[in-house]
């Protein structure tokens, strides 16, 4: 038996590959897999708080008028209403998880 649910792809260059990893009746979580120059487009929840998690390489965290860059292992959390999104700007993929709490209704 395994807990681990943590099971992701290898991106190509510029693709995006995402899928649900946790799915119960009060938290989403997603992983979000980009290949390099790969970007999930700025987007919000004005219902729910969106975290992210950097669990592989570097990704170029939006949030509002900002931009960082997040290394593995790092969080950000994205408030409720904030304009959101990750970019790959490095030579290698890297791969976040969104948790996103309460679900949308």
């Amino acid at each position: 038996m395994t807990l681990d649910r943590y099971d992701v792809p290898t991106p190509a260059d510029g693709e995006v590959e995402s899928g649900e990893l946790v799915v119960t009746d009060d938290v989403l979580v997603k992983f979000f897999a980009l290949g390099p120059g790969a970007e999930v487009p700025p987007h919000e929840h004005d219902d729910a708080t969106n975290v992210f998690h950097v669990v592989e390489g570097t990704v170029t965290v939006i949030r509002g008028d900002e931009e960082a860059s997040v290394e593995a292992p790092g969080v950000v959390l994205n408030e409720r209403g904030v304009v959101h999104g990750a970019r790959n700007d490095t030579d290698d993929p890297a791969v976040l998880t969104a948790s996103l709490c309460p679900l949308p209704s």
